[in-house]
């Protein structure tokens, strides 16, 4: 029943469901720790294992992209996960050119525009006045108010 050498243990290869989890919700340390775990492997094959469980749902996803797009008529290069596209030279060479984003969907601009975006969706009607504004226009008001009593008093 206990078979004490190591390199004797079948390994399974699909993964526990509390570790597709975390894989899944790109807790990558925590997997491989509780897959090492609850297997009794080594850190790297809990890695290995987990690498190839990533590569192999990015294939089927990819597989999905490109079934997707051929039936709408994209060409299959312009689709990546690693938002890499390729062009080909004269020599027909593939040549990787990273994609940029722009400065205006980065930084607190867009955090803005997609705050706007949630309250619109929500249905919310922005103030015609801030709430600042109103503060500070309620304490001009008692500060006039108050200069204007005591001139008349003092004055």
């Amino acid at each position: 029943m206990f078979n004490p050498d190591p390199s004797s243990k079948s390994v399974n290869p699909k993964l526990p469901r509390d570790v597709i989890m975390m894989i899944e919700k790109n807790n990558l340390v925590m997997a491989i720790k509780t897959l090492a775990a609850d297997e009794g492997i080594s850190m790297d094959d809990a890695k290995n294992r987990i690498d190839a469980y990533e590569t192999q749902l990015k294939v089927k996803q990819q597989q999905k992209l490109n079934t997707i797009a051929s039936k709408q008529g994209i060409p299959n290069h312009a689709i990546s996960f690693d938002r890499e596209q390729g062009a080909e030279d004269e020599t027909g060479q593939l040549i990787k050119n990273r994609v940029k984003t722009t400065k205006q969907s980065r930084g607190f601009k867009s955090l803005q525009n997609g705050v706007d975006s949630q309250l619109n969706d929500l249905g919310y009607k922005k103030p015609l006045m801030p709430y600042w504004l109103k503060r500070l226009l309620v304490i001009a008001i008692i500060m006039a108010g108050l200069f204007w009593i005591l001139w008349r008093v003092f004055g």
